[in-house]
């Protein structure tokens, strides 16, 4: 079934939408805690439309940790209050976004990735360096129900 992605920056979701526009599945995510704008080097998180370039992780245990698209045979865990982590990993499974506007045909050079996060206590609220982060269970769901070329689009919308 052809399907694409919705991300909303307003709302901090991202809707898996069948072609028929209906709704398959709904999850928190967080977008840039730096805003939104495709420049190199700002850390902000695009809008517009993009496709998945890559699939990467498949079959990695939860958690792994991921090091330029690598796995590194490390897992992490939550980052807690005790031991909150400042560390943006890119955990799980890794779904690389390609611009197909040209405002945001820089994406990809970028590294803009949906990807899972040691730090799921922030999902629901901008807190990424440009990436979309997903709770670890979620993004393997998600990982699951999309190919290479599915449609990605980020936007912002009334809440």
């Amino acid at each position: 079934m052809p399907q694409r992605i919705l991300i909303n920056v307003t709302s901090q979701e991202l809707y898996l939408v069948s072609d028929g526009e209906l709704i398959l599945s709904t999850w928190p995510v967080s977008t840039s805690k730096f805003g939104l704008g495709s420049q190199e080097g700002s850390f902000c998180t695009p809008l517009g439309k993009f496709r998945i370039s890559e699939k990467i992780g498949a079959g990695a245990p939860l958690w792994m940790i991921f090091k330029s698209r690598v796995a590194t045979g490390a897992l992490s865990h939550p980052a807690t209050d005790d031991d909150p982590s400042e560390e943006d990993l890119v955990l799980t499974r890794i779904l690389w976004l390609e611009g197909t506007e040209p405002s945001n045909a820089n994406t990809k050079e970028r590294y803009i990735y949906i990807h899972g996060t040691n730090q799921e206590a922030l999902i629901g609220k901008p807190a990424s360096h440009g990436c979309v982060r997903l709770r670890n269970d979620d993004m393997a769901a998600l990982f699951e129900r999309v190919e290479v070329g599915c449609p990605v689009e980020i936007q912002v919308q009334p809440s």
